[in-house]
């Protein structure tokens, strides 16, 4: 089986680790003051790769979290992912130089196609491209506005020009518990013929087992927020389940 890796995700907003329903920043939890307590709490519990929202600069349009960002990245011996307002190449080489591993790419796939065709030229597999969707369009600037952009049509472009990685929200089902969307993850990765990171609705570690079966189809792993703060997931166990196969 292709390996499929679970994404502890840390949602940063004001300095703290919060989360948010359905991307409403009307609707915050506040989880944890320190992001890099909890970043070294998913590494202790076998976590092989985090993933980082920065909420603030999702807004803003750039990033704002950039140095608690840089702090979580040399203080973690595993990989982190970032996500959060990057519009520009300089914002994505700075992150880049700050100890992120991968960038994520989100409104300015749809909004400034040039600027993602450049740093998926420049950085390729460092990018992956994040996409959000509501009923199959996707959805830009933290959610707030929808194009008339189809998921599936903007994987397949993007893939296309090099991107090799894309993490995917069905927005309905984020925050909510849920579970997942699998057909629509599925379905993207066939459309793209790349790797399909889950995002949003993940509930219970069945979920997790249910995405990791199409793991040869391209769904490479999954991100994991409220399900872990809440305690309906534990990672060491999820993570050795998922290895298990069961």
């Amino acid at each position: 089986m292709s390996s499929f890796i679970i994404y502890p995700a840390i949602d940063i907003r004001g300095g703290q680790c919060v989360r948010l329903v359905q991307g409403d920043y009307d609707r915050e939890t506040v989880y944890n003051a320190d992001p890099l307590e909890v970043a070294r709490s998913w590494e202790a519990q076998g976590g092989s790769f985090i993933h980082l929202v920065d909420l603030d600069g999702a807004k803003a349009g750039h990033p704002v979290n950039d140095e608690l960002i840089g702090r979580i990245a040399s203080s973690v011996q595993v990989p982190v992912q970032v996500g959060g307002g990057l519009r520009t190449v300089e914002d994505v080489r700075h992150l880049l130089s700050l100890g992120v591993s991968r960038v994520i790419i989100g409104t300015a796939a749809i909004e400034d196609r040039a600027f993602t065709e450049a740093v998926l030229g420049e950085y390729g597999d460092q990018v992956a491209i994040g996409i959000d969707a509501r009923n199959g369009l996707v959805a830009t600037r933290g959610w707030l506005e929808t194009s008339e952009v189809q998921a599936e049509v903007l994987a397949k472009e993007l893939a296309a020009k090099g991107a090799e990685t894309f993490i995917f929200t069905d927005i309905s089902r984020d925050g909510m518990m849920q579970g997942p969307n699998v057909e629509a993850i599925r379905s993207l990765a066939k459309a793209s013929g790349k790797t399909v990171i889950a995002s949003g609705g993940v509930t219970v570690q069945d979920d997790l087992l249910r995405l990791a079966e199409y793991a040869d189809q391209g769904i490479g792993g999954a991100i994991v927020g409220k399900a872990l703060y809440t305690g309906n997931i534990q990672l060491a166990e999820a993570i050795k389940a998922v290895q298990a196969g069961r």
